[in-house]
């Protein structure tokens, strides 16, 4: 997917004063390129536009916009880093998670101090600790890409469905093992025996291809606390209690495709595929790390492209039918502590235009601007901003209120910002292929944690 902005700026704007002179103005104008990853709803991307639309009347910098599917723009940048033609401002939401704490640390990144620093206060401290990466060139940590949105887990539940196995919301249990085997013992048996159809009763993401297995299986390692790595980076594997742990949570985790309890297509699930499984009620429960399922289903509701009867049943799912739940309590009854993923920028210290990239930057990040584009994604993500965070948006139906409930009740830093190699584990995408190893090659569950941490250590060590 590809789509070009590209703004002009008129004589009119020229003439109000933007510029000294209509000659020499149109002489010095820029024109930046952002590429920036493809929105999950056209109103994500139009608030985008809006504010590239705001920017180049403002300042008489024009903007060619790319925007991208998400699995090609880590291809499409490492091709452009390559060749040395690299965009000015650069937005996927993998960047973080495979690759830019390996580019900062390779010295390929522009310093931003000098646009976050004066505007830090705005911002929660976690998106901020996010955005400071190590650079081996100069020795130091700086703000090597700019915080913009964050997300973290959620479980998704067809209530109706549930219903429909004669049980209700209130029947589900709060502790770790007989929440799943509610799941896969009672409610899978009777969603069949109810409706005559193979339906599974969890969808669990297990493919290599999806980022979802591995954010998934990170909040089944939290929930044994498992901590992989200390503060400083230093990794924790060779304690005999952290593979203890990991091996507790991969039995669990590969325990319910073994039950029969999640599509056999789950260990090639792709990140969309859990949510088209359980649109398509094939699923009764999924978890996801984003609420973009819910989302899907309030969009359907606005979408005037759509029929009335569309329209009717997208609201009754996201009003009625769809539960945004927390996962159960840890199996020594503690509260999971779940896993923030923000999702940052960056810009390349070879672009071309890095003045006019950062005034975009600062631009994209003032409130009246990053709030739109963060609303637009229907509470996909949540804001990186203290009054973005309190925005009555966020109060305004049970499915937005979870997600703020479950932010402000405090969040943890995945292990690759500490420790900028687990990203190279997380592009491998190391979870699943040990889930893989149990589920399709029927390896011994301790065989392939320690098949795991010897990677770890080879890689991340």
């Amino acid at each position: 997917m590809r789509s070009k902005v590209i703004g002009a700026v008129t004589l009119a704007v020229a003439a109000a004063g933007l510029f000294a002179a209509a000659a020499p103005a149109f002489a010095q104008q820029k024109t930046i390129t952002v590429w920036w990853g493809k929105g999950f709803y056209r109103s994500e991307d139009d608030a985008l536009i809006e504010t590239i639309k705001k920017f180049e009347a403002k300042t008489g910098i024009k903007v060619e916009l790319s925007q991208y599917a998400i699995q090609d723009m880590i291809p499409k940048t490492v091709a452009a880093l390559d060749s040395g033609t690299v965009p000015d401002v650069a937005y996927a939401d993998t960047y973080d998670v495979q690759v830019q704490g390996k580019w900062a640390y390779e010295g390929k990144l522009e310093d931003l101090t000098d646009i976050m620093e004066p505007i830090k206060d705005r911002f929660v401290q976690n998106t901020l600790d996010a955005s400071i990466l190590y650079n081996d060139v100069t020795k130091k940590k700086a703000y090597y890409g700019f915080p913009l949105k964050q997300q973290s887990m959620h479980v998704q539940i067809w209530n109706d469905m549930l219903d429909k196995a004669g049980f209700k919301q209130s029947d589900i249990p709060n502790d770790w093992e007989g929440y799943w085997t509610f799941w896969c013992d009672k409610v899978q048996p009777a969603i069949r025996k109810a409706t005559g159809q193979r339906i599974y009763a969890v969808g669990q993401p297990m493919g290599v291809e999806s980022t979802d297995a591995f954010q998934s299986f990170y909040t089944f390692m939290d929930a044994y606390h498992v901590r992989l790595v200390d503060d400083d980076g230093k990794l924790l594997v060779d304690d005999p209690k952290v593979r203890e742990n990991l091996i507790k949570a991969m039995k669990d985790y590969t325990d319910t495709y073994i039950k029969g309890c999640t599509p056999p297509s789950s260990t090639t699930w792709k990140d969309p595929d859990n949510n088209v499984a359980f649109h398509n009620k094939t699923i009764v429960m999924t978890h996801n790390f984003t609420i973009s399922i819910a989302a899907k289903w309030f969009e359907d509701s606005n979408n005037q492209t759509l029929t009335p009867e569309q329209r009717a049943a997208g609201k009754k799912a996201y009003e009625e039918d769809i539960i945004t739940a927390s996962f159960p309590k840890a199996p020594d009854g503690t509260t999971i502590r779940y896993r923030s993923d923000v999702k940052t920028g960056l810009v390349f210290n070879v672009a071309k235009n890095k003045p006019e990239a950062k005034q975009f930057i600062a631009f994209l990040l003032q409130e009246e601007n990053v709030r739109p584009y963060i609303e637009g994604a229907l509470g996909r993500w949540f804001p990186v901003t203290k009054e973005s965070q309190e925005s009555p948006f966020w109060q305004a139906d049970r499915h937005r209120k979870a997600v703020y409930a479950q932010f402000k009740g405090g969040t943890a830093a995945f292990d690759f910002t500490k420790n900028w190699k687990f990203t190279i584990l997380n592009n491998e995408n190391v979870w699943a292929k040990a889930m893989n190893r149990v589920v399709s090659e029927k390896v011994p569950v301790d065989k392939a944690v320690d098949e795991l941490i010897a990677r770890i250590k080879q890689v991340a060590g």
